[in-house]
């Protein structure tokens, strides 16, 4: 059976050697998080924070750590959710090996929510200021809650089963907010707590939030789950917890998940803003201080035994590396089902997950045609882009599976070649511009707001792919020190730019003249080549602050340079045209990865914390031998 709450969880990992104890006095105030991120890159075991000081709860970190840790979390309900979805995808595979499915009525069970009276959650009250107080990063707004469960109803059509779980960050302090009594909400465009927002204010009532912080680790994973709009995460959190969700249902409230470890509830006030944020976010920069709704606190629930589960977001790989790979294995057999023609899709975490997404699919048409290139292809990179998350994706690659019917999506560097060898700058670039991308990505024309861009590849190779820097290579003058970075990809250093801010209220005005400014300097680099140029033996030229960072790794490329460009301002070519309101380029395809100045600042530690981190993984200290 599953974890029926988050104690049970921590005992059987430290049964199973997979959790440490730190009884030393630990600050929530930087030095937690600081622990976090380096016993996450060492693959190392989960934390429980026994002595946090001026807080009388303790705190586990890196739960979801590593793969392993997270099948064994799940080993009863992770196999009965992998048969689920298999009879939705083939209904007629049950009456072939029935006794393989026999268990299937009771993992349908516990899809069901379950209504009860009471709950251990209910046990204490107290205050948002009683609560760990979370800073990961040394310039973020405030404290946060890094795992929120936020549970909300639509008002018009309220109950269990269309509910919404999902998790989106929760500000506890920061100077906007009155100490006690409220707490900033943060979510990102395609939510669906937003549809349940639009709704209570279209019909004038009340929009009550319940935030849920602990309980059992199945919880947490539904609050991230890419499910359909209308589907409850509840029902997701039974099947995979392998226990019907208990919901405390009280006249004229809010469900509260009765094992849960804290629960806040309230009401997100009607047309009030607060700046929320900053916030050291996944892509590895700062997401600014932007206005979001306010929740009224009106209590802050808690059990007796209560723990305060935290996670710490920044350059991937971090924890929740490992749930985007958990949500993969769960969801990508469904893909076909979802996007027919697909045959796989790949969220580069190494970019930020959103910025840059690998599909293969299907070339079937018109195969008499004397040249092939991408028809189905873009039909699928259309639907791919008007799915739920995967609309967030900036650059979306694709393939045609045909042409290799072994490339494996996760090897990225083969991946990559494959696209360089075969796709035509001329013919193969399809821009989306002024339209939405992630919230949390500021090298677009505002919040939300950017382009995006298709490169479809099918067909034999065509092109081979430069491995050196030809002794014959002239840069333009303050273009320098030019470095390989894998076969077909040149990476070379430009002028820096003024640095980022963290002061985002700049005019439009002022946005777009420094986007200019970056934009000439790309310009006048294109224009120093023409087509016979040796620089033309890499498909893609990369301007950058830092090329030996960039080339030391398929890891520095894949985030340096994705997490730094907009399609639509961003890619320049040489000896670039527009035909038809078609842009494309009969040279290298040159992409501007420098950090600009209308982007976002980047996480750095502060030094005296790392220092002090440093010093418990020495000899004698509690964290010696971990990392």
């Amino acid at each position: 059976m599953g974890y029926r709450n988050l104690r049970q969880c921590v005992d059987d990992l430290e049964r199973n050697g997979e959790l440490v104890r730190i009884d030393q006095p630990i600050d929530a105030q930087l030095e937690a998080a600081t622990i976090q991120r380096r016993v996450s890159a060492a693959g190392g075991p989960a934390v429980l924070f026994t002595n946090i000081r001026n807080c009388r709860f303790p705190m586990v970190s890196n739960l979801f750590g590593t793969m392993d840790r997270v099948r064994l979390m799940f080993r009863d309900g992770l196999g009965a959710v992998q048969q689920l979805i298999e009879l939705r995808q083939q209904p007629q595979v049950f009456f072939k090996r029935p006794w393989r499915y026999l268990g299937t009525p009771r993992s349908a069970l516990t899809m069901l929510p379950a209504r009860v009276k009471h709950g251990a959650v209910l046990a204490n009250e107290a205050r948002i200021g009683d609560l760990p107080q979370l800073k990961c990063w040394p310039h973020d707004g405030g404290a946060f809650v890094t795992l929120p469960q936020v549970y909300t109803e639509h008002v018009d059509n309220p109950g269990l089963r269309r509910s919404n779980l999902g998790m989106y960050r929760v500000q506890l302090s920061g100077d906007s907010y009155a100490e006690n009594e409220e707490v900033g909400l943060h979510y990102q465009i395609h939510r669906s707590i937003g549809v349940h927002h639009a709704a209570a204010i279209r019909a004038g009532k009340p929009f009550r939030v319940n935030i849920f912080v602990g309980g059992p680790p199945s919880m947490t994973v539904a609050a991230v789950m890419p499910l359909p709009e209308g589907m409850s995460e509840l029902t997701f959190a039974g099947a995979l917890g392998r226990r019907r969700v208990r919901m405390i249902q009280r006249p004229g409230e809010l469900p509260i998940h009765a094992d849960t470890d804290f629960c806040i509830t309230g009401i997100v006030e009607p047309d009030r803003l607060l700046p929320e944020g900053p916030f050291g976010d996944h892509l590895g920069y700062y997401s600014l201080a932007h206005p979001f709704p306010v929740l009224r606190v009106e209590k802050v629930f808690h059990r007796d035994d209560a723990i305060w589960p935290f996670t710490v977001v920044g350059r991937p790989p971090q924890e929740d590396s490992m749930l985007g790979q958990l949500i993969h294995e769960i969801t990508g057999p469904l893909i076909p089902e979802v996007l027919p023609g697909v045959h796989g899709v790949h969220a580069v975490d190494a970019s930020g997950v959103h910025p840059l997404l690998f599909a293969l699919g299907s070339e079937r048409y018109m195969s008499f045609l004397e040249e092939e290139r991408p028809q189905e292809l873009l039909t699928q990179a259309n639907a791919i882009l008007g799915q739920g998350q995967l609309s967030l994706a900036k650059f979306l690659l694709i393939a045609a599976k045909h042409d290799a019917p072994r490339l494996d999506l996760n090897d990225e560097g083969a991946f990559l070649r494959h696209i360089l060898e075969r796709a035509d700058w001329s013919r193969d670039l399809h821009f989306y511009t002024n339209t939405t991308v992630d919230t949390l990505d500021y090298t677009g024309t505002g919040l939300n707001a950017g382009s995006k861009v298709v490169i479809a590849a099918v067909g034999p190779k065509r092109f081979e792919l430069a491995s050196a820097v030809p002794a014959d290579l002239r840069l333009p003058e303050g273009f320098k020190n030019p470095r390989v970075v894998m076969p077909g990809v040149l990476a070379v250093e430009g002028p820096r730019c003024s640095a980022p801010s963290f002061d985002y209220d700049i005019s439009a005005k002022a946005r777009a003249e420094a986007r200019c400014e970056t934009a000439s300097v790309l310009e006048r680099f294109c224009k120093g080549f023409d087509r016979e140029s040796v620089i033309n033996s890499f498909r893609w030229v990369l301007v950058v602050d830092d090329s030996r960072f960039v080339a030391e790794s398929l890891r520095n490329f894949l985030w340096a340079v994705f997490t730094r460009t907009d399609p639509a301002s961003d890619i320049h070519g040489i000896g670039s045209f527009i035909t038809e309101k078609h842009w494309g380029c009969r040279g290298a395809l040159v992409l501007d990865a420098r950090i600009k100045p209308h982007q976002a600042p980047l996480l750095e530690e502060d030094p005296e914390i790392s220092r002090r981190v440093d010093a418990l993984a020495a000899p004698g200290g509690p964290l010696h031998g971990i990392f």
